[in-house]
């Protein structure tokens, strides 16, 4: 078990350790469309990166229809594993919509041996996902 302040300085050294092994400018926040932002998610249980749609619910319906209406594509030509979730509730109980792919494996943020196998899953199905993004993002927007 590890103390809130261990926790702190583990997920610091993380992210700072990731952005120094894969040093680029993620979109992440910045698409351009309110509301649409790309994440990064990795705890003591779990990683995945997600396209979550946050705004309210009529801008989120008309991204979420256009992202619906690409689904087949983002499966067959860039992520097979990615997942719909039109009502998907935050721990705060926050309800949004999301797409994301999670990493299969069993991985911690605690665990400094799985950091390697995280960041190379998040470089590689980010990569791909914002370029499914930049591909589409006029289609999307509408």
């Amino acid at each position: 078990m590890f103390s809130k302040e261990e926790s702190r300085l583990l997920r610091q050294e993380f992210w700072t350790s990731f952005g120094k092994s894969f040093p680029r400018k993620w979109i992440l926040y910045d698409t351009k469309l309110k509301g649409l932002n790309f994440k990064f998610h990795f705890d003591t249980k779990k990683a995945l990166i997600a396209l979550d749609l946050e705004d309210d619910l009529e801008h989120r319906i008309k991204y979420w229809e256009k992202l619906e209406a690409l689904k087949s594509i983002l499966k067959d030509e860039y992520l097979p594993d990615a997942v719909f979730e039109e009502e998907f509730f935050l721990e705060n109980h926050k309800e949004i919509s999301r797409i994301y792919v999670p990493l299969e494996q069993k991985v911690s943020i605690h665990n400094k041996n799985t950091w390697r196998e995280v960041m190379t899953f998040f470089n590689e199905k980010m990569s791909v996902f914002e370029a499914f993004f930049e591909t589409y993002k006029e289609v999307i927007e509408g």
